[in-house]
């Protein structure tokens, strides 16, 4: 028998469930199967469930217990931009003698990105490392967490945002940009560009809603 998952455990497989539909949006959380698949009493769960509808992951209603949330357009309109200048602060955030190395790395991932939409695979997984190695060097703990705390709840819209080819190889190319503006010591022109390729995705939100 393996061990007993801890919270954060449990934060995360909820999480993941809701990011991958196996929770779907509007849908209630069967708490007694959850428990059952997840090898684990009512207790522990619910508070896992109560520290994700904290975050916003999920919701409460009387008499419903803890639901999904539905998809919502103006949520992707707020999220977007919030998170682009979350990751621009922390961008600034880190001191320039501190990037060393940094653009370098960004651009091998860059080019998994490349091969990845080549061979037609997903590039979620990818963009997250990549985003997560641009940020590695922020020295302040507070607004990394901030960061990964809001994402989740802007990764149930990535289908909008990585629906088609070509915007995808557009933000490969703006992820290239950032990297030579980090190698030029311009933290401003990179962080702009940053907040472009989050805020561009709003374009093509409100194409998928047409």
């Amino acid at each position: 028998m393996g061990r007993t998952p801890l919270r954060s455990d449990l934060i995360e497989e909820i999480t993941t469930r809701v990011l991958d539909g196996r929770l779907a949006a509007g849908a209630r959380v069967n708490e007694v199967h959850l428990a059952r698949e997840l090898g684990v009493s009512r207790t522990p769960l619910r508070e896992a469930l109560i520290g994700l509808a904290g975050r916003g992951l999920l919701v409460t209603e009387p008499g419903r217990g803890f639901l999904v949330p539905p998809f919502d357009p103006d949520e992707a309109r707020r999220l977007y931009p919030l998170v682009a200048e979350l990751e621009a602060l922390a961008l600034r955030w880190t001191s320039p003698l501190e990037l060393a190395g940094l653009p370098d790395a960004l651009d091998v991932v860059a080019d998994e990105m490349a091969a990845a939409l080549e061979r037609g695979e997903d590039l979620s997984e990818v963009d997250d490392r990549w985003h997560a190695l641009l940020l590695s060097r922020c020295p302040n703990p507070h607004l990394l967490r901030l960061i990964e705390q809001t994402k989740p709840l802007l990764k149930r819209y990535e289908s909008c945002y990585f629906g088609g080819a070509g915007r995808a190889g557009e933000s490969i190319g703006e992820h290239r940009r950032i990297a030579a503006a980090l190698r030029e010591g311009d933290l401003p022109a990179a962080s702009a560009v940053l907040v472009r390729n989050w805020v561009k995705a709003l374009a093509y939100l409100g194409k998928d809603e047409r």
